[in-house]
Formats: C-alpha cells, structure tokens, sequence
C-alpha cells in the first residue's frame, strides 16, 4: 500500500506544467493579437476582414471592418 503513494507522488511529478518548456507563438501571430485581432483557419466571419497571417502563415489574422 505504501508503494501507491510513492507510484502517485512521482506521477504527480512527472504530469506537472514546467514554465521551462512553453511553446512560444511565431512573431505574426503575437503581432496580430497585440493589436486586438485573432487568428482564424479559414475565412474571417462576417464583419472581419483577414489584415495579415498567423502560425508563419498557416492561419489568417482577423481584425474588425471600421465602420460597421
């Protein structure tokens, strides 16, 4: 029984979030959330328009239509 919580603690251990290893978002797509917009895979929905690319280019970078 004592193995149990020596097989849990090192399981805790191992499965933990470590700040040394996160993945760090391409230059694009930290530049277009910074001005307020989002990224999309296909087309922006309706009152959006595509201003520029994120994930290197994978994805469309979607701000809002001024004036509407």
């Amino acid at each position: 029984m004592k193995v149990l919580y020596l097989l849990l603690a090192v399981l805790f251990f191992l499965f933990q979030a470590s700040s040394g290893f996160v993945d760090v978002a391409p230059a694009d797509t930290i530049a277009c959330r910074n001005q307020g917009n989002f990224c999309r895979l296909r087309t922006c929905p309706p009152t959006f328009e595509g201003t520029g690319t994120c994930h290197n280019g994978a994805l469309l970078c979607c701000s809002k239509v001024p004036g509407s």
